[in-house]
């Protein structure tokens, strides 16, 4: 339960983060992808500000002998490149640049009830239960 709490938290400060740092506004991710065009630098400054603080919170964090609320860090270890890392990078790649979303501003835009974002997100949820019965079989 404890860890429950925690993710959905962390969840809620991710989209308010992303609210604020206008990665839920299709329009303005279509513009910074749009570097021949009308180019909006906005979320070069977001990224930006993400990756720096990402980089420092994981040293302070890693100095850790063991995480606030876990027994051990897991972190990834895998380091191939597979057919399945790819497609999924594609897939990723081609929806964020058609619609102008990616999975958690998306979710996170969820609440204004845009029919485009509910239809997106729909299909991402169909996505995703297609590709583990696949992966199943």
């Amino acid at each position: 339960m404890q860890q429950g709490l925690i993710g959905l938290i962390t969840g809620l400060l991710f989209g308010i983060g992303l609210a604020v740092g206008g990665m839920t506004d299709p329009a303005r991710v279509l513009g910074f992808l749009d570097i021949l065009g009308a180019w909006d630098a906005t979320l070069a400054f977001v990224m930006g500000a993400a990756v720096v603080t990402a980089a420092i919170g994981y040293r302070l964090v890693l100095r850790r002998e063991q995480p606030f609320f876990a027994k051990r860090f897991t972190l990834p270890n895998r380091q191939d490149i597979d057919k399945s890392l790819v497609m999924g990078a594609a897939l990723f790649g081609i929806g964020w640049g058609l619609i102008g979303y990616c999975p958690g501003p998306a979710i996170a835009s969820l609440p204004a009830g845009q029919p485009a974002t509910v239809g997106f997100v729909l299909a991402m949820v169909a996505g995703m239960g297609v590709t583990g019965l696949l992966r199943t079989r």
